[in-house]
């Protein structure tokens, strides 16, 4: 689809990674809101998801729309610390590092989650999955020093 793959070249670029981060999730959650849940205007080209973890250092909930590669049919999710390929580690990451436990908005539906950081082997199988999924993550890892976190998150009993 040619729409996808502009839409990749662009979300690759430096410039992209300057300005997303302020633009796109102040955007999904005002549509989110607007919507009751139902819309993430990002979602119109992956698949997305709000996480509202506690943070890690203010102990407060902290709402953070997301990319997200839904497994097992939206049972769990594959998150991607990618942070637009910029330096730091986003902060959604620390928070789920200090608390495993959170909630994800997932088409409307508000679902308590646990999240897992993937290590080792498990990590290198769900990165080539991550890169099939969306290839600008290669970009973004190239362009940083940090290994780009993954989490696994699952539905809690």
């Amino acid at each position: 689809m040619i729409g996808e793959r502009v839409v990749q070249k662009v979300s690759s670029t430096k410039g992209f990674a300057k300005v997303a981060p302020h633009v796109i999730p102040a955007l999904d959650r005002a549509v989110h809101r607007l919507t009751r849940g139902r819309v993430l205007l990002s979602a119109q080209m992956l698949p997305g998801l709000i996480l509202t973890a506690t943070g890690a250092r203010s102990g407060l909930p902290r709402r953070t729309p997301l990319a997200c590669m839904p497994e097992e049919h939206g049972r769990t999710w594959i998150l991607v610390g990618s942070n637009f390929g910029r330096p730091g580690h986003p902060a959604w990451t620390a928070n789920l590092l200090a608390h495993a436990d959170a909630s994800v908005s997932w088409k409307g539906e508000d679902i308590p989650v646990t999240a897992r950081l993937l290590t080792g082997e498990e990590r290198a199988a769900v990165w080539k999955t991550a890169l099939a999924f969306w290839p600008p993550y290669a970009t973004y890892q190239a362009r940083v020093e940090r290994e780009i976190r993954l989490f696994r998150i699952v539905r809690r009993p």
